[in-house]
């Protein structure tokens, strides 16, 4: 844990010193709607020098350069750079740095076994061990207690120009499910920090469809160890990380009813 909070706390001095020159950073396209920049190239390029000195052996498998590290990896590192490149793209303070640390068990399984999410704006290191607990800085995670759904908050992402057309009726059947029973609905941008938000109990819940694994796997341990579920819309655990995961995470009384609505709307879709 010391080793993944060093790596995101130096990464994250850079990319405040350019988030406060946004204007001048130079930016090419990956895709609609999608950016990288010079600072996340910048920070991936130093956590995975730090983590690559403190754990020499394990597997990588980071945002802008992909998997590295061989097939046979027992461990390996999960890494996001900047979750949120479109808002610190345009200013906005809601990005975070995201490291999970997986595990392939000697059955070939997997777990997810560490994990941070750091919002170098607000300065909040999320982090989680399994078995241990997830935290925000020093103080102890719990998913939020509350039962009712129209009392309920939950985050989402909204699909934007990149997102295939498969995926954006699914989302609207879920939206159209959803709105009329709780007190709202969000989308701030960051993935990482969504799931973080479950964890600390300021979302009730949150779901998306077809996220990247460095998009959400230090964020799917925080809300398990903070008490919470965290499954595909069909209710599996997500261990392996595919290319593609889709997600439904929530605290225990708002999990089954939001996972039916997620998992009916990509049925009728």
């Amino acid at each position: 844990m010391t080793v993944m909070q060093n790596a995101a706390q130096r990464a994250a001095r850079r990319l405040l010193r350019d988030f406060n020159e946004v204007e001048n950073l130079q930016v090419s396209v990956k895709g609609p709607g999608d950016f990288v920049s010079q600072a996340d190239m910048r920070a991936e390029a130093s956590i995975r020098e730090d983590l690559e000195k403190a754990r020499p052996g394990y597997g990588f498998l980071m945002e802008e350069s992909g998997a590295s590290g061989g097939d046979k990896w027992t461990w390996r590192w999960i890494v996001d750079p900047l979750d949120g490149t479109t808002n610190f793209l345009h200013g906005i303070p809601h990005w975070a740095i995201s490291i999970g640390l997986q595990r392939r068990l000697p059955d070939g399984t997997f777990e997810l076994v560490a994990g941070v999410v750091y919002n170098p704006a607000a300065n909040e290191m999320f982090w989680a061990e399994k078995g241990v607990g997830a935290f925000v800085n020093e103080r102890r995670l719990r998913v939020s207690g509350r039962r009712d759904m129209l009392e309920a908050v939950f985050a989402t992402g909204i699909p934007f120009a990149k997102v295939p057309a498969v995926q954006r009726l699914p989302f609207a059947r879920t939206l159209g499910a959803l709105m009329p029973q709780v007190a709202g609905i969000r989308r701030f941008g960051s993935a990482a920090l969504d799931l973080a938000w479950v964890a600390a109990g300021r979302f009730d819940g949150y779901w998306e469809l077809g996220l990247k694994p460095w998009d959400c796997a230090a964020g799917l341990l925080l809300v398990r160890e903070a008490g919470g579920y965290a499954t595909d819309p069909s209710g599996a655990e997500i261990t392996a990380l595919d290319d593609s995961v889709s997600v439904v995470a929530a605290n225990p009384a708002m999990h089954p009813r939001l996972r039916q609505i997620v998992a009916e709307a990509v049925g009728a879709a």
